[in-house]
């Protein structure tokens, strides 16, 4: 019947596994639960408890697999129709989240869908906020809002999705560092016309991660994104961020934002990482850096 999911990397997932699998236990299903750790350094004693619960594994891998890599190899072992891809440091909003994904299987009118992610409304400390608010703003989207764009606009750490599906188009296996593995995976089955559903069926995101870490892993994927534009991986007109750079580049005007990028990086930086972050600033930062890289390309 069903197979859940779980990437693993430095964090605490038991209570995650025991909230599904209670739930799962209660709906009389055939399941799966498999957690697959990615050569973690924290929290390994304590994950190791999976072993005890029945229908669930917790292995580890031997080398760093990446985000992708390591959903694509969780995917080969499952062993169900009806793959459910949760992110570890997610955990769902209520108590009937795994019967809601049932009820669409019974009746499937697609072959994935996103339940959505959704953030606790108090915020967190002032050293967390950018994560917080860009969350809140750019990826807490009600369905109405997500149908619009309904592949670009899902993620995947609370998807659905056909075994077949995921088996035909895996995550890209170029993409060994965080960014961009969603969007391409997903922007890649809309160009085969498979389009993400939308419920509401949210998942809680939990690991909110410091502004200085958030910049950190959004300066890793601003390289990916180059990486997939200059080799034409992905459609770039579902990324925004995309289409001003190649209109920046077409303008012949990379070199001038980077410039500016270097010289405003310092105070851009600062409003970032303070208690009134601006996702206006934070989308300057992103195009900054990706002309900055492209400019200083070896």
């Amino acid at each position: 019947m069903l197979s859940v999911l779980i990437p693993v990397y430095n964090y605490a997932v038991f209570p995650l596994v025991l909230e599904v699998h209670k739930q799962c236990v209660a709906a009389g299903i055939q399941f799966e639960i498999l957690c697959q750790d990615d050569c973690s350094t924290s929290h390994i004693e304590e994950n190791l408890a999976i072993e005890q619960l029945p229908y669930c594994t917790f292995s580890k891998n031997k080398v760093n697999l990446g985000r992708g890599n390591n959903r694509n190899l969780l995917i080969q072992k499952a062993q169900f129709d009806w793959l459910l891809l949760l992110d570890c440091d997610t955990f769902p909003r209520d108590s009937f989240f795994i019967k809601n994904y049932l009820s669409f299987i019974q009746k499937p009118m697609s072959s994935l869908v996103f339940g959505g992610i959704i953030y606790h409304p108090k915020k967190p400390h002032n050293s967390q906020l950018l994560r917080w608010v860009y969350g809140q703003k750019r990826e807490a989207l009600p369905c109405n809002i997500r149908n619009k764009k309904p592949n670009s606009s899902a993620l995947t750490s609370n998807l659905l999705i056909k075994k077949e599906i995921a088996t035909q188009f895996p995550f890209p296996e170029s993409l060994k560092e965080y960014g961009y593995e969603d969007f391409c995976f997903l922007t890649n089955l809309a160009l085969h016309n498979i389009t993400v559903f939308h419920l509401d069926n949210p998942t809680f995101h939990l690991n909110i991660e410091t502004s200085t870490a958030f910049l950190a892993k959004t300066e890793m994927a601003q390289k990916n994104l180059l990486f997939l534009v200059r080799h034409q991986i992905i459609d770039t007109k579902e990324s925004k961020i995309a289409r001003v750079f190649l209109l920046v580049e077409k303008l012949k005007l990379a070199g001038l934002l980077s410039w500016l990028f270097q010289k405003t990086k310092k105070k851009v930086s600062q409003n970032l990482c303070s208690k009134k972050p601006s996702l206006l600033l934070f989308d300057w930062y992103k195009l900054g850096y990706l002309c900055h890289l492209q400019t200083n390309a070896v």
